[in-house]
């Protein structure tokens, strides 16, 4: 009697949450059309959706535009990638100083794996190749790109110098500029819908990868871009991963307002890891997505309480 009392509580209390949470419209910023994060934050709200939570997405060009809106709570959620989170919350590198504090992580999502994409037909097939040719650099819009390049750059031991520099804002006007032929190459994440456009565009891709994967060669990227780490993608895992390929990859994650509250957090946080097959439906990159796997290590931020409570829940340690 007292276990079906207590089965009848916990149901009760679930139908509480979901319903305080869902009394109310919450938002996830996203990157733009095209992006990897727009993908994800429509697969995230989309899952949100299904389990009766009433949620929107908002693109901008970048993280690094609508962070200093989340963090004033002028949206409830985003999705970046951890490094990005990180310098956001210490104020560091672009940031120049201005923490913000309010950030607070609730889930890590699969990693973002990411290419240098040439076209197929170029003979370009080795970074070092890129070398005295016309490649996107600039990323006036996106802060995170130029230490991501000079990451990728140095496992080949070059810099962004050694190309002929094509400004553009973001890696979706990257993509747009490689795609008019104002550029030998651009880079972008693995799975977005702008590489799936440009390998149509173009007849077909060739993504680069990592020259150097030896742990000297990983040092040497992580002083540029912290949490980078080395992956392999099996042949044709994405468009342009034309045989087995080392790529850099990154930690990326769901993030909040610390005063977002607590159930409207942990109605989120179930709601991705029990609608993750509604996540890989929305967009199929996202099977790669391990629900056991989303508390991972936050670094320099913290979790929100709601994503905590979730976590207990659900034994994830």
């Amino acid at each position: 009697m007292n276990k079906m009392i207590s089965t009848a509580a916990a149901i009760a209390g679930l139908a509480f949450c979901v319903g305080t949470a869902s009394a109310q419209t919450v938002g996830i910023a996203t990157s733009n059309p095209g992006s990897l994060f727009h993908n994800i934050g429509t697969a995230v709200a989309n899952a949100a959706n299904a389990a009766g939570l009433n949620t929107t997405i908002t693109p901008a060009t970048s993280p690094n535009q609508f962070i200093p809106f989340l963090n004033s709570g002028g949206i409830e959620f985003g999705v970046a990638n951890l490094q990005e989170v990180n310098y956001a919350l210490t104020g560091e590198a672009w940031w120049t100083g201005n923490p913000n504090e309010n950030l607070r992580i609730v889930a890590f999502l699969q990693p973002l794996v990411e290419g240098i994409f040439v076209r197929a037909d170029s003979g370009i097939t080795t970074l070092e190749q890129l070398r005295g040719q016309p490649m996107t650099d600039g990323f006036t819009a996106q802060n995170t790109i130029l230490p991501q390049l000079d990451a990728f750059y140095s496992t080949a031991g070059m810099t962004r110098e050694d190309m002929i520099p094509v400004s553009v804002a973001s890696v979706t006007a990257g993509a747009d500029a490689f795609m008019a032929g104002d550029a030998v190459g651009f880079i972008f994440a693995h799975g977005a819908g702008k590489v799936r456009e440009a390998d149509a565009s173009v007849g077909g891709l060739r993504a680069l990868g990592v020259a150097d994967t030896s742990d000297a060669a990983l040092a040497g990227a992580r002083a540029h871009w912290p949490t980078a780490y080395f992956t392999t993608l099996p042949a044709g895992a994405a468009p342009g991963v034309l045989e087995d390929t080392v790529y850099i990859a990154f930690p990326q994650v769901v993030f909040t307002h610390a005063n977002v509250s607590d159930d409207v957090v942990y109605a989120l946080t179930r709601a991705m890891y029990e609608q993750a097959d509604t996540m890989a439906q929305t967009f199929p990159p996202m099977a790669a997505f391990k629900p056991n796997d989303m508390r991972g290590d936050p670094g320099v931020g913290q979790f929100h309480p709601g994503a905590l409570r979730f976590f207990e829940e659900a034994g994830l340690n």
